[in-house]
């Protein structure tokens, strides 16, 4: 655990800028990563020599069982690089006048915490700390920080100068030219999501985004049960509802899309209209179950949504896999309705839309959370390019439609682990 003398020391600072940070747009609606960020500060700032260990992590912010296996499970590790980049992309936007910079060293799971320089003069020292008490560095460090800093700081002078320089010429060309500048190429580390979110980004127009609002008879006040064609009036369908997972999957493309410099259009399922297929790229969050606008247009053929018929899992909703390779199972479920919600499979297909060239991409889980890790797992950069090498006939700059089996790990109501189950060309 680290801290900087250029700051005013001790833990109620450090909290202050957790709580920033978890109240931030960029964290807003990541669950497990908060929990995961507020575990880490105390730990950190309470037991700074104590070691973290992904057992501990596991266990007791995730409620993984006691024979939980760190070597065969990589959930910690997955999600503290998650946390790490979102951290990097906080400071990077929001958090970029904050005094104090959190991180996570690679190979750690303790945080440092970091005070920003005022000026380019600054110094910025780091020293251990004992029980939330700053331990002074010694005198020798100290100076040998100043020269250093010293030297930063008059380098960093002379790039902005450079800079600056650079900046004038580039501006009193374009006067001279009356060119216009370019947008921002896509950082590097985004290349491959935004290969794959290629369809509906290169329109003009923002893509709409329908999630499912299932329709419900009676009030919670009195009870409330799923619309039934055979016996209830339309009238009485009470439609206000949506699932906690579409909500957060909304929140999760809204991001995708605000990084890659485009807006999303969201409507609820009751208001589609087919008008919306012939005229706009969509993206259905939420299943056919739920989102029923869904049954009014081509979906997906190769992973289908359906009852179970009979037997003990009778009328839970699955995933039919309508061609089984080897090694893949025919019907795919969640867990039992009796049993705490550990895992759920979900679907990401890409179809051709009604009108040329629209795109419809659905992301669908069997449970409001199944929805939910699949649309992570399709914001998520690690993922996606799993998920475009899996694609057959892909080719860089270029996507096909497909059709994708996702299974999704949940704990305690929140999706912490997706992997990818099957891949199909349409």
């Amino acid at each position: 655990m680290a801290v900087t003398h250029a700051f005013p020391t001790g833990p109620d600072q450090f909290y202050q800028e957790i709580d920033n940070i978890i109240k931030s747009h960029t964290l807003r609606g990541s669950e497990s990563l908060c929990k995961l960020l507020q575990y880490l500060a105390k730990q950190s700032l309470e037991h700074p020599e104590a070691p973290l260990k992904e057992y501990q992590i596991a266990t007791e912010v995730y409620g993984r069982p006691a024979d939980f296996d760190p070597q065969a499970d990589s959930t910690i590790r997955v999600q503290a690089g998650r946390l790490r980049l979102k951290l990097t992309d906080y400071y990077a936007r929001e958090g970029a006048d904050d005094p104090v910079v959190v991180r996570i060293p690679k190979g750690s799971y303790h945080l440092t915490f970091e005070a920003r320089p005022q000026n380019p003069s600054s110094q910025l020292t780091s020293v251990p700390l004992r029980d939330a008490g700053l331990v002074p560095a010694p005198a020798a460090a100290g100076k040998r920080w100043r020269i250093v800093a010293l030297v930063l700081g008059f380098c960093l002078a002379i790039s902005l100068i450079v800079l600056a320089g650079i900046l004038a010429s580039t501006q009193s060309n374009r006067r001279l030219s009356g060119a216009t500048v370019a947008s921002p190429a896509v950082p590097p580390v985004a290349a491959p999501v935004a290969a794959f979110w290629k369809p509906f980004t290169s329109g003009a127009e923002d893509p709409r985004v329908i999630f499912s609002n299932a329709a419900f008879v009676g009030r919670p006040e009195t009870g409330i049960r799923y619309y039934n064609s055979a016996h209830d009036a339309k009238s009485a369908v009470y439609d206000h509802y949506t699932g906690v997972g579409e909500v957060l999957a909304i929140h999760a493309l809204d991001d995708l899309f605000h990084t890659l410099g485009r807006r999303i259009r969201v409507k609820r399922g009751s208001l589609f209209t087919l008008d919306d297929v012939k005229n706009n790229n969509l993206i259905f969050v939420g299943s056919p179950s739920e989102n029923l606008s869904l049954q009014d247009i081509p979906g997906t053929q190769e992973f289908v949504f359906q009852r179970v018929p009979s037997g003990s899992r009778h009328g839970d909703l699955s995933i039919v896999n309508q061609h089984p390779q080897p090694g893949e199972a025919a019907t795919y479920l969640a867990s039992p309705s009796s049993d705490p919600l550990t895992e759920d499979y979900a679907v990401v297909g890409l179809v051709p839309g009604l009108g040329s060239p629209r795109y419809v991409m659905i992301l669908a889980g069997t449970t409001t959370f199944g929805t939910q890790g699949v649309a992570e797992f399709v914001c998520r950069q690690e993922s996606v390019e799993t998920l475009l090498r899996a694609i057959p006939g892909y080719n860089a700059g270029s996507i096909r439609p497909f059709e994708a089996l996702v299974r999704v790990k949940i704990a305690r109501g929140v999706p912490v682990e997706s992997d990818l189950i099957a891949v199909r060309a349409r």
